[in-house]
């Protein structure tokens, strides 16, 4: 047991779960990083104790409900809590209707909706218990104002996890637990640059050209808003989701 907080990070390998593992670390938390990708993985929990962080990888495929069950279950007792879940792991593959099957469909809300359900549920006996606990799932703009082709079902996921968020911040709030949302905009990631699935490294600059203040987002512009969101600083904050773009759906809408 330590004075610091224990915070789980799904998908901690790249991005934005990386950025936000590092900035968990670097507050002097404990960051359990978690994700599929077992050397990225591996890489970012070694890099933050090699900066004289606090951090552990371990394998975990949000697809599972046994693996998560497990991972929650062997956490707790090691650490003796679970105080915050960053809920990051996700998927956004191209896909266009005509190609859309059902399990393409699943696939993607089996990862970025049932993914953090799965991630939550076990680990919340645990913060009733302690009357304590915060909570982050991850959206996006296509969730919450954009409609993106050839990728509905990733927007209807990421809609649906704006209104866990609000489920699971109303039914939790009286046990002293919070939960937020944050929808990204257009972030500088392995994602965004793809141009398989999404817009490559000429659109996304393009893009930036129409984001009101004037470039990409980092990933570290996501990781410090979900660090406030679990900090002191928003302890009367849930049940919110909050769009981190740079001002684009304002500037745009």
């Amino acid at each position: 047991m330590t004075s610091s907080r224990i915070v789980l990070v799904t998908g901690a390998g790249i991005g934005i779960g990386r950025a936000t593992a590092e900035a968990f670390a670097a507050a002097g938390d404990h960051v359990v990083v978690t994700d599929v990708l077992e050397t990225e993985g591996r890489e970012v929990a070694a890099a933050i104790e090699a900066s004289g962080g606090s951090a552990e990888f371990l394998r975990l495929d949000v697809t599972s409900t046994e693996a998560a069950d497990a991972l929650v279950a062997d956490v707790e007792p090691r650490h003796g809590a679970i105080d915050v879940i960053v809920a990051n792991a996700g998927i956004a593959h191209r896909v266009p209707l005509a190609e859309m099957t059902d399990a393409k469909w699943d696939h993607t809300f089996d990862v970025d909706l049932k993914g953090i359900l799965r991630v939550v549920r076990p680990a919340l006996p645990g913060m009733r218990a302690r009357r304590s606990g915060a909570i982050v799932c991850l959206s996006s703009i296509m969730g919450v104002a954009y409609g993106w082709d050839e990728h509905v079902h990733y927007s209807a996921a990421k809609s649906g996890v704006v209104g866990l968020v609000r489920g699971l911040a109303v039914e939790l709030a009286r046990e002293g637990i919070r939960v937020n949302g944050v929808a990204p905009g257009y972030i500088r990631t392995a994602q965004l640059l793809s141009e398989k699935n999404s817009l490559g490294p000429a659109g996304a600059e393009k893009a930036a050209e129409f984001i009101p203040m004037g470039r990409l987002g980092e990933p570290e512009d996501i990781a410090d808003v979900i660090h406030f969101l679990c900090s002191n600083g928003a302890r009367y904050l849930t049940g919110q989701t909050l769009t981190v773009d740079g001002g684009l759906i304002v500037g745009r809408y």
